[in-house]
């Protein structure tokens, strides 16, 4: 053999100019791959890089826009009606090592068919990948080649697939108002519509890892000396956190033995709620029924006027400007001091 040859295979012409690396396939240049090696590979890295949803919607795509292009070629020859079309498509693939395609059924009035194929390059790859399921590339392919051979919209169905054990895969065709276009955008809604969910599922976690984080920050109860335990009350509280402190400090009062609870007021915010100081209240009066005495600190001036608005009465507790103040005053009460 030289360095130009010509063959022809049942009617289809083959021709290679080695010298110039051309290859043609009826008068067009092609190329040749290894299906379960380079072929394999090509497919393998589109999944990859693309994930196997999008990458199953690439082959989908471009397998259907091929397949329009063909069928439009094939629609322009008058000559030919649309079952001689569809019978001279499949030899032609047949002679391109496309695999066996039969096409059944085939109604020119209701626009409807069924193709069997076996063997198909296609499904050879999807063997190598180690697939359970074909992908879809050929069944789009074939859609796009009747919807330009019938000027129509034409979709598909798959019956049967050759990989799960089936003799052939069979795909049943019909027209449709799906489009390519379509498919793309619902995949592209439903990925932001994943992105937001997944933001959204971060943004509640990160909220509940913050407000555990909170809970564990606020309002600790210090043991300062020997019957006496100081809770700073920090920020503003929601009922979630007030119902927290109260919790907390009544369970945690028995343990150290606490005559006396100093709430130091320091940190919190300058607009302090009604629902705050009935919290103060509350954390006091539930205290008192446990054996403890409650004492206010850190009341500044502003905080001072406040309190005095709210109808929340707070002369029932011993209130002081520092919490030293405080602690000497909860030592002198038991008749301690410091020395």
């Amino acid at each position: 053999m030289g360095n130009e040859a010509k063959i022809n295979v049942d009617g289809l012409q083959f021709e290679w100019d080695v010298k110039q690396g051309i290859f043609q396939f009826e008068g067009q240049e092609a190329v040749l791959f290894w299906i379960s090696t380079a072929m394999k590979s090509f497919f393998d890295t589109i999944e990859e890089i693309s994930g196997i949803e999008a990458s199953s919607l690439v082959f989908e795509t471009s397998g259907f826009r091929q397949g329009i292009v063909v069928g439009e070629y094939f629609e322009k020859m008058k000559d030919l009606s649309v079952e001689e079309a569809a019978k001279s498509i499949t030899s032609t693939y047949a002679t391109a090592g496309w695999g066996q395609i039969e096409i059944k059924e085939l109604n020119y009035e209701t626009k409807t068919l069924t193709a069997h194929l076996k063997d198909t390059w296609e499904h050879k790859i999807n063997v190598a990948q180690g697939k359970q399921h074909g992908s879809n590339f050929l069944s789009a392919h074939f859609a796009g080649i009747f919807s330009g051979l019938f000027g129509t919209s034409i979709w598909y169905e798959v019956i049967d697939q050759q990989i799960e054990g089936s003799e052939h895969t069979i795909i049943k065709y019909f027209p449709s108002d799906v489009t390519i276009t379509q498919n793309i955008h619902q995949l592209a809604r439903k990925k932001e519509s994943e992105q937001i969910q997944q933001l959204e599922e971060l943004v509640l976690e990160k909220t509940k890892e913050l407000k555990d984080l909170i809970k564990k920050l606020s309002s600790p109860i210090i043991p300062v000396l020997e019957g006496i335990v100081v809770v700073p009350l920090i920020g503003t509280y929601d009922i979630d956190r007030a119902e927290e402190l109260v919790a907390n400090t009544l369970n945690n009062l028995p343990s150290h033995k606490a005559n006396y609870l100093i709430l130091d007021l320091t940190g919190l915010d300058k607009d302090m709620s009604e629902h705050t100081a009935s919290l103060i209240e509350n954390i006091g009066s539930a205290s008192s029924l446990i054996g403890t005495k409650t004492i206010l600190v850190g009341i500044t001036p502003e905080l001072s006027l406040i309190i005095s608005q709210s109808a929340i009465n707070f002369s029932k507790f011993d209130c002081f400007q520092s919490l030293q103040h405080g602690i000497h005053f909860a030592l002198g009460q038991m008749g301690r001091k410091i020395l």
